[in-house]
């Protein structure tokens, strides 16, 4: 009986964990597709925004299962699908930037050039970038012969620009987001990254190794 209880337990705990991140990247976005404000913009603008989106929630995902916190999961199909999902945000930005630049080319040119009037579009810029560099060096890394603890202090520092850029942009718009669910999905992308730095102790491995 007792077997079976912990058994129960166990089982709700992975349902609850998985739904609970269900609902922090799914809420948002159904919040989004509710905003009265797609009524006046064309789908290729729609299509855009929502990327930016999806690419915000699929970040909350990647700590957690580089940190091996998403129960059900193990280590070797975690990373797999951190790498996959990793792609998938490349994917997300290339078609918010594509989308954003069918829209209006010299936006989009001003935001790259960092002279845009709208503070929120120098984030974005910097975090694009960013992401292409974890992309890059993550294909190339075997080429480049990049060492194990290299690649951990690089990426990380990386991850951090990306989340930190990628936050501020999206608090700064005022868009079809709505507020609450967005900065709680914000603040759930922080604290998941904040976290795995800390287990990790990635910055303790890098002092501890001079």
């Amino acid at each position: 009986m007792t077997e079976l209880a912990s058994k129960n337990a166990s089982t709700a705990r992975v349902v609850l964990i998985w739904a609970a991140l269900a609902v922090a990247v799914g809420v948002p976005i159904a919040l989004a597709a509710a905003s009265p404000l797609l009524a006046w913009r064309d789908p290729v603008y729609i299509t855009a925004g929502f990327a930016g989106i999806v690419g915000l929630g699929l970040m909350l995902a990647q700590p957690l299962l580089i940190g091996g916190y998403l129960p059900g999961l193990p280590a070797p199909r975690a990373r797999r699908l951190h790498r996959v999902i990793g792609g998938l945000l490349v994917a997300a930005v290339v078609i918010h930037v594509g989308g954003l630049w069918l829209t209006s080319p010299p936006d989009v040119i001003d935001a790259l050039l960092f002279a845009s009037p709208t503070p929120f579009s120098d984030w974005g810029v910097i975090a694009m970038w960013a992401i292409f560099a974890v992309a890059l060096t993550a294909a190339l890394r075997r080429r480049l012969r990049i060492r194990t603890r290299t690649w951990r202090i690089g990426h990380s520092l990386l991850a951090v620009v990306i989340v930190v850029g990628t936050v501020v942009h999206g608090l700064l718009i005022e868009g079809t987001m709505e507020t609450m669910s967005k900065v709680a999905l914000c603040a759930l992308v922080v604290a998941a990254t904040a976290k795995i730095m800390v287990d990790l102790r990635i910055w303790a491995r890098s002092s501890s190794s001079r």
